[in-house]
């Protein structure tokens, strides 16, 4: 067993770059209940983040557009070392009972990632969750707020914490995102 476990670890540990796994399985948070996609479409600034190895820039956003009523075209975008950079995915609804726990993927290859919207008032802000075990012993994760502006009131973040924290989600290395100067300099 500790063989399979340390052979499973060499492997995944390069996948997950600067997070840290977790021990156990992934906490099952609650979603936003009555979730309407139409209304949580459109453009969302990431406000803050736990740390992510695929996001290295600045002045990240993600717009959301619906092609069909479980497909969804996902844009993000982050500045990089003073160039733009864009990737597209898509999206899907994986049950449709549950609207609000969403698939994400931004590769053909790749099997879509849990994209679950904890919490949103669809104008202001939003939570998001997602979570990938591994064989049940240890999980991954990654959270993030996202605001339809590129800044938020402290105690909207500070609620958005609270959330998490409630579900069961560690957060204490949440950091802020960098959203200034984004206009000017692409």
């Amino acid at each position: 067993m500790k063989v399979v476990f340390a052979a499973v670890f060499a492997f995944v540990l390069p996948l997950i770059g600067a997070q840290v796994p977790h021990w156990g399985p992934c906490p099952e948070p609650e979603v936003q209940p009555a979730f309407n996609l139409k209304q949580f479409m459109g453009r969302w600034f990431e406000i803050a983040k736990l740390p992510a190895q695929f996001e290295k820039g600045r002045c990240i956003e993600t717009n959301f557009t619906l092609k069909t009523d479980k497909l969804i075209r996902v844009v993000s975008s982050e500045i990089l070392k003073a160039q733009l950079r864009k990737i597209e995915g898509a999206g899907v609804i994986e049950d449709m009972k549950n609207p609000a726990k969403l698939g994400i993927s931004y590769s053909y290859v790749l099997p879509y990632s849990p994209y679950w919207i904890l919490s949103t008032d669809y104008v202001n802000s939003a939570l998001v969750y997602s979570c990938t075990d591994i064989l049940r012993l240890f999980h991954v994760d990654f959270a993030w707020i996202l605001g339809r502006t590129r800044t938020l009131p402290e105690a909207t973040v500070e609620k958005a914490m609270e959330i998490f924290a409630k579900n069961d989600i560690d957060v204490s290395r949440m950091v802020p995102s960098k959203q200034k100067d984004c206009d000017n300099t692409v």
